[in-house]
């Protein structure tokens, strides 16, 4: 446990040391609170349009659950901005380790491989908390204006669904970063993968054939969608969860390649 406690600071310093962490911060809340006062604004002037023709006709305006709708489109704008970051926030993990020389050093010193690959990915999850940490906030703050009270249920699963995706795309660009010494390979080939691993579904297309089924089932954004509702789906959660433990078995294979290579 102090081993894996170690590389978790570790690896918490060396992503704050590094200006690529403030920059990763600095455009995810930027570009996430610009898209959540534009999907706000623009949720409200449509409600608000459609209640004054509503008000014309004589008849009374459609039902609409405004917070749901926000949070809705909030949390699929979140969901492609890490798309986007999360290569820049791996890309280093163990690229960096390589280039430097200090890989054979982790490797040589008394440290398992899943002490040392877990060690890296927990440091990676607490920063994806910190950048989520805003989200949930606004989330409440619209929970907390909103007239009558909305369900909590979406902000609790748009949130969840988020750190399931961001642990997702993590552990991947963990296993791209240890195959290379390149940070910028290693960033490339993660985002290639990422944009792959988004557009499957529509690859898929309409087909019903058990290929296109297939397709459509690694999508990770088909998996998101029903957090984003509200919707807990143990099928999806699975799917991800999953997922993480792929990406990290597959880092160990491939650590424990360049080990007895060294």
């Amino acid at each position: 446990m102090r081993n894996y406690l170690a590389i978790v600071k570790k690896e918490m310093h060396t992503l704050f040391v590094s200006p690529i962490a403030y920059v990763v911060l600095a455009v995810f809340f930027a570009v996430s609170g610009y898209f959540f006062y534009i999907i706000t604004s623009s949720i409200i002037q449509r409600v608000m349009e459609m209640g004054f023709r509503s008000q014309q006709f004589g008849s009374a305006p459609p039902p609409i659950d405004v917070p749901a709708v926000i949070l809705g489109n909030y949390f699929s704008v979140i969901s492609t901005i890490l798309l986007f970051l999360v290569p820049m926030i791996t890309m280093g993990v163990f690229a960096e380790e390589k280039k430097r020389g200090t890989i054979e050093l982790l490797f040589t010193s008394p440290l398992t491989n899943l002490q040392l690959i877990l060690g890296k990915f927990t440091g990676m999850m607490l920063f994806l908390l910190i950048m989520l940490l805003p989200t949930i906030l606004k989330s409440f703050l619209l929970y907390l204006y909103s007239e009558p009270k909305p369900p909590l249920g979406p902000i609790y699963t748009g949130f969840l669904g988020a750190l399931l995706l961001g642990g997702a795309l993590l552990t991947i660009g963990l296993f791209i970063s240890s195959l290379t010494e390149n940070q910028i390979v290693a960033a490339t080939l993660c985002f290639g993968v990422f944009i792959i691993l988004w557009v499957v579904d529509a690859v898929a297309g309409a087909g019903t054939t058990v290929g296109n089924e297939a397709l459509r089932y690694l999508s990770i954004m088909n998996h998101y969608e029903d957090f984003t509702k509200g919707v807990l789906d143990s099928r999806h959660v699975v799917f991800y969860v999953s997922m993480i433990f792929l990406g990290l078995f597959l880092t160990s294979v491939s650590l424990n390649s360049a080990k007895w290579r060294a």
